[in-house]
């Protein structure tokens, strides 16, 4: 039972609340925070869109307005703006990396260092900002990284051992060398993780696989190199702080009226 909202508004009153973006960013979960509102509201309510997700907006524009019973609008308030605040923050973040990759046929995307419990609407929220999904469990395709190449042997024996086990899954191999990458590259590797490589190696990378397989750079991302790491022929850029490490967007809810 929320207390306060309870001793303090009457239990027939109905209200106009506004979810307003205090600052400009990117906006995502707006379909989750009126699934938020679908569980706490008692009677029907109303909603009127005024963007969708992905939409680009602006601090002081209204979001979403929502017509409903003044006490469930204010129980809801906080479960659905910490939801739709972390989902938009993710999506204002990845907005950032797509915009500095736009033109060079780069995809900034996730990795599977998302929340617990919240990694599809994580990883929604990366496509709101114009970012790719990386896999969305360990089953749904293998990524052969330095500790199974130990447990393996090597990296042709781990990338053989998963191709052997399950023919039909894409593979993904993390290289630290060019040799490994000429190695995992003539073992059938589909798509090959470019682990801290430098930009000039990376373009080394790029030329030896000439399009044999696709390639992501991951570690020593940011901002501000990330487009010269896209200018060398890369497919993706993994950047795990999409999810783990990105502000939220501060976006509230406004009460406009109430009626008895």
């Amino acid at each position: 039972m929320d207390v306060t909202t309870v001793a303090t508004v009457p239990e027939d009153a109905v209200a106009t609340a506004d979810f307003v973006a205090r600052q400009s960013g990117t906006v995502a979960g707006l379909n989750i925070a009126e699934a938020v509102l679908s569980v706490v509201c008692t009677e029907e309510f109303a909603v009127e869109r005024h963007v969708a997700d992905g939409d680009r907006v602006e601090a002081g524009q209204k979001l979403l307005s929502v017509t409903a019973r003044t006490r469930d609008l204010l129980t809801a308030e906080r479960s659905a703006l910490n939801l739709l605040c972390r989902l938009s923050g993710i999506a204002t973040a990845t907005r950032a990396w797509a915009d500095v990759l736009e033109g060079t046929g780069a995809q900034v995307r996730d990795t599977r260092k998302t929340t617990p419990g919240l990694r599809a609407l994580e990883k929604y929220a990366v496509r709101c900002g114009g970012g790719a999904n990386h896999r969305m469990s360990l089953s749904d395709a293998a990524l052969v990284k330095d500790n199974h190449v130990v447990a393996a042997g090597g990296v042709a024996e781990a990338f053989k051992a998963v191709r052997d086990r399950f023919p039909d899954l894409p593979i993904e191999v993390e290289a630290d060398t060019l040799d490994q990458v000429r190695e995992v590259l003539d073992a059938g590797a589909d798509l090959i993780l470019l682990d801290n490589f430098t930009p000039a190696g990376t373009a080394e990378a790029v030329a030896v696989v000439a399009g044999r397989a696709l390639l992501e750079s991951s570690g020593r991302l940011s901002l501000d190199n990330a487009r010269a790491y896209a200018e060398t022929g890369v497919d993706f850029l993994a950047v795990g702080a999409l999810t783990h490490s990105s502000p939220i967007l501060d976006i509230g809810l406004d009460l406009r009226e109430v009626e008895a």
